[in-house]
């Protein structure tokens, strides 16, 4: 008989009842120290007293009206947004997912409003995730995604990642119409573009007319020591998918467009009945309030290149399980020898919460509020782990 809760999920044997911070508690009283953030959800970690006071002072006030009407907080969000981003104006959605089907939308129907309704084409890459909807599996093209799914949404050219020549002439086909690119791919196993590639992508596409977006779904909102991922590199994209970590756990996504990107989309080509909703946009607002500041920006670099040290000694003590560290911030890949499955499983034992990813890598997506206490502990937890799986390769 098919369980009440549709059975898509391979879930671990946990219920959580509460969250402090970077720590999740069972319902049998064990404390979880928590660096996954719910996929880099969690930015500010579990009941963060601003987001709490935030949403308990909207939700006695005003939960929902539409877009029918004007809502001052999503004005004030977005102009935040605009202020500390490239991007003239912006659409809010409530996830990763949505955000993907409007860079699609907003990039396509660009070209057709400018005479050029051929080009269509996205150009994408291997080890991409871009969510779960028809165009997000389309343009991630992975068998794992798209099987059983057919036919796909046409339209997306699909390039294996680092190959230059390929996307040097995919770029130049008549019907490419944008690019389409994570600027550290996360569930593809915490591979981040180096900075050179993202300006070689930017110079690409403005020599051939297209589009640049950026899916900052998981590296943006803080998570690699700048706002967004793409800061480092000193260039902009023309669209960029935003979600997750801008919540702080609340369902909240934008698409942050420049004027000439976003001049297709006029009233009626897209909308949403909760999207921008006030509830997801007090949120936003005081997650943007904290964040933003570079003082708190310092912090997550500072700690970031602590955890990452610390991993590069785990590394080290562990040759046999571990092989190296990548990605960028406090966005962490372990990239494994033993099965990272295996390790995540390990670590359940010591009360320590990781993420598997493609690759055969484990992520560690902690809260951006992580402690260099609770550094301390995650490392210590990870080797005891480690030392566990090492017992049973032996």
């Amino acid at each position: 008989m098919i369980p009440s809760v549709l059975p898509t999920y391979n879930r671990a044997p946990f219920a959580f009842q509460k969250g402090e911070g970077t720590w999740l508690i069972a319902d049998d009283g064990r404390r979880f120290l928590d660096l996954g953030a719910g996929i880099a959800v969690n930015a500010l970690g579990h009941a963060h007293p601003a987001l709490v006071a935030a949403l308990t002072d909207q939700a006695q006030a005003l939960w929902h009206t539409s877009n029918l009407y004007q809502i001052p907080a999503q004005q004030a969000l977005a102009d935040k947004l605009v202020t500390h981003t490239f991007a003239d104006t912006v659409f809010f959605t409530n996830s990763g997912t949505e955000s993907c089907e409007l860079a699609v939308k907003m990039a396509r129907k660009h070209f057709y409003d400018a005479g050029q309704p051929d080009r269509t084409d996205i150009i994408t890459f291997s080890g991409s995730f871009h969510g779960r909807s028809s165009a997000g599996i389309a343009a991630a093209g992975s068998e794992k995604m798209t099987k059983g799914f057919g036919p796909l949404l046409p339209g997306f050219i699909h390039l294996d990642f680092g190959d230059h020549d390929a996307l040097t002439q995919a770029a130049a086909q008549p019907t490419a119409c944008a690019i389409l690119i994570e600027p550290v791919q996360g569930e593809g196993g915490i591979r981040p573009v180096p900075d050179q590639c993202l300006k070689g992508l930017r110079d690409l596409a403005d020599a051939h007319g297209l589009l640049l977006i950026f899916d900052e779904v998981q590296c943006g909102v803080g998570r690699t020591g700048k706002l967004f991922a793409h800061e480092w590199s000193g260039i902009t994209p023309d669209i960029m998918m935003v979600a997750k970590g801008i919540g702080g756990g609340f369902p909240l996504g934008a698409v942050l467009a420049t004027e000439r990107a976003a001049s297709g989309m006029t009233a009626g080509t897209h909308g949403s009945t909760y999207g921008g909703n006030p509830l997801g946009c007090a949120v936003g607002n005081a997650v943007m309030d904290i964040i933003a500041d570079p003082a708190f920006l310092a912090e997550v670099n500072r700690k970031a290149g602590l955890l990452r040290q610390k991993l590069e000694g785990l590394v080290a003590s562990h040759p046999d399980v571990f092989e190296g560290v990548r990605g960028a911030g406090l966005m962490l890949g372990l990239k494994c020898k033993a099965t990272n499955t295996d390790i995540v499983q390990a670590g359940y034992a010591q009360d320590i919460l990781t993420v598997p990813a493609a690759d055969n890598v484990i992520r560690l997506l902690p809260p951006l509020t992580i402690t260099d206490d609770e550094i301390a502990q995650a490392i210590d937890r990870l080797d005891a782990a480690a030392a566990t799986v090492a017992h049973h390769l032996a």
